[in-house]
């Protein structure tokens, strides 16, 4: 895993099919040991409803994101873990700001809010295709940093996982889709022309990680070419993360522990 710092972030020397020195079964043990921890943890979290914990993820195409969510939602109740997935913009949506649509979707006090996409698709997908003028894009990288300050100032936690696959492993993710009838419906035509402009997502993506790689809200970048290390990296923060939080279950009424139900 990439330590968030604040030097420069140079996603070519960060290695995909890193596995932090442990194998499959180290680090399945590892993730299930962790399980019961976070459950509590989030569950405290709840009923605390004082902070929220906001979890984005930002990745290529089969870099895993639905994988994570699987695994995340598996470890904490799911009532109060809502799933938001940012697809094309709406009419609604494209008139107001690029921020509205994600405001509506962070999470309440007490929950833990997952964001398959983000807000950083409007310096990604919408600077590789040119959707909007360089003098409007280029603005968002500081509209995303008084955002994402203005959440934490406001008791929500964040959590930024770049979901890091190297274009080989893309390579074949997207072949096994085509191979495996039962997965050539997550295949897309799309897919390929994505594939074309690898080089411009990964020089936007660059970018995107430097100019918002804040003190409040630093990015995790996630080497996954190993589903199961993907999954241990998340899986270990967010537990490092609950701890820290250290949500506490709020006190008992005066006299409650006299009550008798009759």
């Amino acid at each position: 895993m990439f330590k968030s710092t604040f030097k420069k972030i140079a996603l070519k020397q960060i290695n995909a099919t890193d596995k932090s020195g442990l194998n499959k079964q180290e680090a399945e043990a590892i993730c299930v040991a962790n399980y019961p921890l976070i459950s509590n943890l989030a569950y405290r979290l709840w009923a605390e409803k004082q902070r929220s914990l906001l979890i984005v993820l930002q990745g290529m195409d089969t870099a895993g994101k639905d994988g994570a969510i699987k695994h995340i939602v598996g470890a904490v109740n799911p009532q109060s873990c809502p799933v938001h997935s940012f697809v094309k913009p709406s009419l609604e949506e494209l008139a107001h700001d690029f921020l509205w649509r994600i405001h509506q979707r962070v999470p309440q006090r007490g929950n833990v809010a997952i964001f398959n996409r983000s807000h950083y698709e409007d310096v990604l997908v919408v600077r590789v295709h040119n959707l909007v003028p360089e003098e409007i894009w280029k603005l968002r990288y500081q509209q995303i940093n008084d955002f994402e300050r203005m959440l934490v100032e406001s008791g929500t936690v964040i959590l930024k996982f770049c979901l890091h696959i190297s274009k080989e492993e893309q390579r074949k993710r997207l072949q096994a889709r085509l191979d495996d009838p039962n997965k050539r419906w997550k295949f897309s035509q799309t897919d390929i022309e994505e594939r074309k402009l690898w080089d411009n997502y990964m020089e936007a993506y660059e970018v995107a990680l430097n100019k918002t790689n804040t003190e409040w809200a630093p990015w995790h970048i996630i080497p996954c070419d190993k589903k199961w290390h993907r999954n241990l990296m998340i899986n270990m923060i967010l537990r490092e993360t609950l701890e820290k939080m250290n949500p506490q279950f709020p006190k008992s009424p005066k006299g409650i522990n006299k009550m008798v139900i009759v």
